[in-house]
């Protein structure tokens, strides 16, 4: 889950490296047993060259579903991290096509979270980083432990702020 060494600037470490909380994979998950359970039900229905037919049919629909609202979820989950170090926010993802996202921390103006009632009950929560860009704001769902993700940053944040006031810059 960590970010590679070769992403990093000299002098740059990890103040917090994550991924979404697995809360994201329980839909992929039913949609997985509801299409097996479904596939094995049509194999209970029609029998001989028609119910061939149909059950490639339905196993040939079963594999679609499982590689679009399963595998797909799966791998996003899997690629997708936030790291926030010393300087920067890094948001990387993608397995073969990558994209990312680059915001220095000198840019961050505030870094706040929110949990609602499901993502208390799973200790996550959506951190939002507001920053000086266009977008305006970065909203990181389902962050695991989110509160102590966004203390870590706000200190990391109130440390860079003091380097600069002492610096008279």
């Amino acid at each position: 889950m960590a970010i590679s060494q070769k992403l990093l600037n000299e002098g740059e470490h990890v103040v917090v490296s994550t991924r979404t909380h697995v809360k994201a994979l329980f839909f992929p998950l039913i949609v997985l047993l509801v299409s097996l359970a479904a596939g094995a039900w049509f194999m209970t229905v029609g029998g001989g060259t028609g119910g061939r037919v149909l059950h490639l049919a339905v196993w040939a629909i079963v594999v679609v579903l499982i590689l679009w609202w399963v595998v797909r979820p799966f791998v996003d989950w899997l690629t997708t991290t936030y790291t926030f170090t010393n300087r920067r926010l890094l948001v990387r993802s993608g397995f073969i096509a990558k994209e990312g996202r680059t915001i220095p921390l000198n840019r961050i103006s505030g870094v706040d979270f929110e949990i609602g009632v499901i993502d208390r009950i799973f200790g996550c929560g959506t951190l939002v980083v507001t920053d000086a860009s266009e977008q305006g704001r970065v909203e990181l769902d389902d962050i695991p432990r989110v509160e102590q993700v966004q203390l870590k940053v706000a200190e990391e944040l109130h440390r860079l702020a003091n380097r600069r006031n002492d610096d008279g810059t």
